[in-house]
């Protein structure tokens, strides 16, 4: 029977601990401002920690009104789900946040409520969860 080299061994056992470390060190949870976007008054105001910093690009744009990068962007979304609050049909809409080596539309949007906006949540699983984040305009 051979046995294990022990560098081996001792080189798994390291990256198991590294990738447990990572693990257990990224709350899933974050909710602290790291990052600002700017809004509709000129100011800046500070985003969660769960957005990622491309959702940055994707709130500029909203503020502005578009461009938008995709023809979906802006559509009405229809809460199929029924995760949000029960709203009337047009209150949702969606859009994309470019997902970095993708080449689909990948499954992270920001789904805004009111016209305009007055509620904001993110999904990085393409509307199996949510998370409410709060836009100061």
């Amino acid at each position: 029977m051979r046995r294990l080299n022990p560098l081996i061994l001792l080189a798994a056992l390291v990256f198991a601990g590294v990738l447990w470390q990572q693990h257990t060190a990224t709350p899933t949870n974050t909710a602290g401002p790291t990052t600002t976007t700017p809004t509709s008054q000129g100011g800046t105001t500070a985003l969660p920690g769960f957005l990622p910093a491309e959702a940055c690009a994707t709130l500029e744009a909203i503020v502005r009104g578009g461009p938008f990068e995709h023809s979906q962007d802006g559509v009405v979304f229809g809460n199929y789900e029924g995760l949000l609050p029960r709203q009337p049909r047009g209150y949702y809409h969606e859009y994309t946040v470019e997902t970095p080596g993708a080449r689909t539309r990948g499954a992270r949007r920001i789904i805004t409520g009111g016209t305009p906006p007055v509620v904001w949540y993110y999904t990085d699983d393409h509307y199996r969860s949510f998370r409410r984040f709060e836009m100061n305009r």
